[in-house]
């Protein structure tokens, strides 16, 4: 199994990979976007498709009071739009993936930050944090989904 973690951004999407023992999270580039996240669809499925990918986690921006904003609302309708071209390239026999990884939406607040702070702990100057904050912060995204699902499957054990 292999999981995809994105993080959407308005410059760029974040695109991070899990390893197949669904333990580590680690970068897997950039897609340049322009200010249109939805740009990076195709490119993202080529990323689903040449890796394998099983199950991709979207961070959900939510505003630090819990509640859904603009860019929330913004990060759901591309979760669907993905989920959608998923379905129908499995179903059209245009994909090599038998049947469409499932998507999951997971809480990103302050991911960004976190990101930041991993790359000056890396000893990564400001300047060289552009490029990389958005993967970066996708490789938060990911290992936060991968570990909650090793605790919950701990849980039902």
């Amino acid at each position: 199994m292999v999981w995809l973690g994105i993080d959407l951004g308005d410059a760029r999407v974040g695109l991070a990979l899990s390893d197949p023992e669904l333990t580590f999270a680690h970068p897997a580039g950039n897609v340049q976007v322009y200010g249109d996240s939805f740009r990076a669809l195709d490119e993202v499925l080529d990323v689903i498709e040449d890796e394998s990918v099983d199950h991709v986690v979207v961070g959900l921006p939510l505003l630090l009071s819990g509640e859904e904003g603009k860019s929330a609302k913004k990060a759901r309708r591309w979760a669907r739009n993905l989920e959608k071209r998923l379905h129908a390239a499995v179903e059209d026999e245009t994909f090599e993936l038998a049947c469409a990884p499932t998507v999951e939406l997971i809480d990103e607040r302050l991911t960004t930050v976190t990101a930041h702070h991993q790359l000056f702990d890396a000893r990564i100057n400001g300047r060289g944090h552009r490029p990389m904050v958005d993967q970066q912060s996708a490789v938060v995204i990911l290992q936060t989904a991968l570990d909650q699902a090793r605790k919950e499957e701990k849980r039902s054990l």
